[in-house]
């Protein structure tokens, strides 16, 4: 597959190949009609028979090429399936493009401080486990570092006191960054706010700009309360103190969080005791809390 993208990268290679699909051609001809030398018209037929694309047979004095319609076929099936694959219903593609019209629409609005103070996002999920479960999966940094980053990030320091006062700091990375030789992501932080044990968790958090600075405050309320099956979970979210420079991060809040969320719920699903007995990739991730 790669010879056969090489070979039709050059212009006048894909030429050639647009005439031969007609129908085959000798040598002459097919330089004459693609306005080239023929030697010149040689060396690239050449390349596209070893690429497997065309073949060729000897009448006379004339050397015939035609066009061999397979490996066409099984390139196009290829880029079929990585259209497919980039265009799936509820895959990382339209995640990207409902964050881009997010972006532009936070963007457009954040034309001085405060502009977006007052937003609120509200958030429920349903979840396997009990409150007592849940809270551990929101207050113990083995089990935070498992799903408190949307999908293609991961924890890469966590400090998490969970108590009135105690401090947070979440720093993340992306997940493909392993060995932390990239920027890190993003990093913020923030205090406990309030604690009821299986009942409510609340919290301040704000992202950090580049230069050091909050880009805005998130005043966080996750309330619990337990079900036939499990936990109901509600969060809310209120921002303040937003800047100018917070418009990407505040676009990314109901798409990130909610990707968090259904982290969560998956990670209680597997391990609904919070026994942290489930695959993670967490090993290097700097956690640390206090009692």
């Amino acid at each position: 597959m790669d010879a056969l993208l090489t070979a039709l990268a050059d212009p006048a290679r894909w030429r050639l190949v647009n005439l031969l699909a007609e129908r085959p051609r000798p040598v002459g001809v097919l330089a004459r009609l693609a306005g080239a030398r023929q030697p010149q018209t040689t060396k690239h037929l050449q390349t596209l028979e070893r690429a497997g694309v065309v073949t060729s047979q000897r009448t006379g004095q004339r050397r015939i090429y035609a066009l061999r319609s397979g490996p066409l076929r099984d390139l196009a099936a290829a880029l079929s399936r990585l259209a497919d694959t980039a265009e799936q219903d509820g895959g990382p593609r339209e995640t990207y493009d409902r964050y881009g019209l997010s972006l532009h629409t936070e963007r457009l609005a954040a034309e001085e401080s405060g502009w977006a103070d007052g937003r609120s996002f509200t958030f429920r999920r349903s979840l396997a486990g009990s409150p007592d479960s849940v809270w551990r999966h929101l207050t113990d940094v083995s089990l935070l570092t498992r799903w408190w980053t949307p999908d293609d990030l991961r924890v890469s320091e966590l400090v998490f006191e969970a108590r009135p006062g105690g401090r947070i700091v979440l720093e993340y990375r992306d997940t493909e960054d392993a060995d932390g030789s990239d920027p890190t992501a993003g990093r913020a932080e923030g205090a406990i706010v309030a604690v009821r044990p299986g009942e409510r968790l609340a919290y301040r958090l704000s992202p950090l700009l580049p230069d050091g600075s909050l880009a805005f405050t998130a005043h966080v309320d996750l309330g619990l309360r337990p079900t036939g099956t499990g936990t109901d979970l509600d969060a809310h979210w209120r921002i303040t103190d937003s800047t100018v420079d917070s418009a990407d991060f505040i676009a990314g809040i109901e798409i990130g969080f909610g990707q968090s969320l259904d982290k969560l719920a998956a990670t209680l699903a597997a391990d609904p005791h919070g026994t942290g007995n489930t695959t993670d990739s967490t090993d290097s991730t700097d956690t640390r809390s206090a009692p």
